[in-house]
């Protein structure tokens, strides 16, 4: 399965029509594709998600009570993104696997 996360800020008011013509008119993405799409508004506490399962559209809805999302901001796409960065994501984190340790060489210290 393939996960979209669209970037910048999303009028969540849309429905299902709304949404899927933004997939197909702002992105060029076939909706019908064994993909999910994923949408924030301007608060960063929830998200929709629209995904075609082979009968009719699924749209799920979430508020989170607690905290946010880092949802990338910066650039109007739509970002392919792996299953690793929707869980980081969805655990509060950047989506960017950022390295904070990095590889030492030998003799660094002298």
């Amino acid at each position: 399965m393939k996960i979209y996360l669209i970037c910048g800020k999303t009028d969540l008011r849309k429905g299902i029509d709304g949404l899927a013509a933004l997939i197909l008119d702002s992105f060029e993405l076939d909706i019908y594709d064994d993909a999910i799409f994923l949408f924030c508004g301007s608060k960063a506490d929830r998200f929709k998600a629209l995904y075609w399962d082979k009968t009719g559209f699924v749209l799920f809805y979430k508020r989170i009570e607690n905290g946010r999302f880092q949802w990338p901001r910066s650039p109007e796409e739509a970002r392919r993104i792996t299953a690793q960065q929707l869980q980081r994501l969805l655990d509060g984190f950047n989506i960017e696997n950022r390295k904070t340790i990095y590889e030492a060489k030998p003799g660094m210290l002298f």
